[in-house]
């Protein structure tokens, strides 16, 4: 099985290692996945396969590389088929998270211990300096007892215990720099009150790009024993069977991925809210009402009409009634446009109640009824706005973004 400490320590190790091969060797590590959060479960020697009882192996394929587990021992030694092969991403996922909730309890205190741990390498430190600054300061005063003890005729000597009180002397300006320095800016000591949210975010302290590797890997170790995986056929869910250091066990299952599944698909809350609004608006107010949301599609990207549109077809969405030009419903620009006012207006009377409207989300765009601008309460409301004035707009502006539909 591939293991990437030992071989970037043989890279290391090796009589002509260069810097290049070790960046070549990192940066097929990082292609392979072994600096993300996940892989800190694959390790060596730590999934066992319940069928026939010998190691998991890990290996790669696809573009990118995925990582899979799979028992390959007994097909390479007996011939026999290949006992059970599983994707590596979603079982990891779920033992870190069975990992993050085993030591959620303890993870306040353990916080409590690591800062006391850190204020105690603080005054440790500050301890070695203030010796150091000390020791500068005797080196200085016999510096000076012996230049003033020699003879003055003796040139030579005076001359090199001269040059040896100088180095002295800046020796003591740079220790008394760095006392300085530590005393100018003292660590910002963490309350227990700063801590209490510690538990709740585990999972960001897991997943922090500065988290080592080697760090979650001891973590794994001093957790769990081993643990046993096994496929269930008949629910295609993958059962993984953790063996706690402590003597106990627990079982997850993972539902495997169908042929073709893959994580990058759109949220639920993006689907529910583009066929929400396909009766009523068109792709473009769509698009728009998603970016102001901050909900991106399955690869991470903003919203286009054409995105929309590729959705709509891609899961059988009908056109919205909008966009086929019906005139049923307005937006607020096609009912200001109506009536001869501002969209300020209209938004003024639907905030007021007079003019009926109505959001699907609340950053959506109003919906009004072609039937509603007939109301006698709308024109009763417009022509009191034009007795008594209406505050003059700038008509020039072309900075003012105007968003489709609102």
């Amino acid at each position: 099985m591939f293991d990437p400490t030992t071989c970037e320590r043989m890279v290391l190790g090796a009589p002509r290692a260069s810097l290049h091969a070790l960046d070549e060797l990192r940066a097929l590590l990082h292609e392979l996945g072994f600096d993300r959060p996940e892989a800190a479960t694959r390790e060596r020697g730590l999934l066992r396969c319940r069928r026939c009882g010998r190691m998991l192996q890990v290996t790669y394929g696809g573009r990118p590389p995925a990582p899979r587990y799979s028992c390959r021992t007994s097909k390479e030694v007996h011939g026999v088929p290949v006992c059970v092969t599983a994707g590596a991403s979603r079982p990891d996922a779920a033992i870190v998270n069975e990992i993050l909730l085993a030591v959620q309890p303890v993870a306040i205190e353990a916080a409590l211990v690591a800062e006391a741990d850190a204020l105690r390498q603080l005054d440790e430190r500050h301890r070695a300096l203030e010796l150091e600054y000390q020791q500068a300061a005797y080196e200085v005063t016999l510096a000076a007892r012996r230049y003033e003890a020699v003879d003055p005729d003796n040139r030579l000597v005076a001359a090199e215990l001269e040059v040896r009180w100088n180095g002295a002397l800046t020796r003591l300006r740079e220790c008394e720099a760095r006392l300085a320095s530590t005393d100018t800016a003292p660590a910002s000591r963490i309350t227990r009150d700063t801590l209490l949210g510690l538990a709740d975010n585990l999972h960001l302290a897991w997943n922090a790009p500065t988290a080592d590797m080697r760090t979650k890997q001891r973590l794994v170790r001093a957790l769990i024993d081993e643990i046993v995986l096994d496929i269930d056929d008949a629910t295609r869910e993958i059962v993984l069977t953790i063996h706690w250091r402590g003597g106990q066990h627990s079982e997850l299952r993972v539902r495997k991925p169908q042929t073709g599944e893959h994580s990058k698909r759109t949220p639920q809350e993006a689907d529910q809210l583009i066929r929400t609004m396909a009766t009523r608006w068109s792709d473009a107010d769509i698009a728009a009402t998603l970016n102001r949301l901050a909900i991106p599609t399955g690869l991470g990207n903003t919203w286009t009409p054409g995105r929309v549109t590729a959705y709509r077809h891609t899961t059988g969405i009908p056109a919205s009634a909008a966009a086929l030009g019906d005139g049923r419903y307005l937006t607020v620009l096609d009912a200001a446009s109506k009536l001869g006012t501002t969209r300020y207006m209209i938004r003024a009377l639907i905030h007021a109640r007079i003019l009926p409207a109505r959001q699907v989300v609340p950053a959506a765009p109003w919906q009004i009824l072609a039937t509603d601008l007939e109301l006698p309460t709308v024109h009763q409301a417009l022509r009191r706005r034009a007795r008594h004035g209406r505050p003059c707009s700038n008509s020039r502006d072309k900075l003012t973004l105007t968003i489709p539909g609102t």
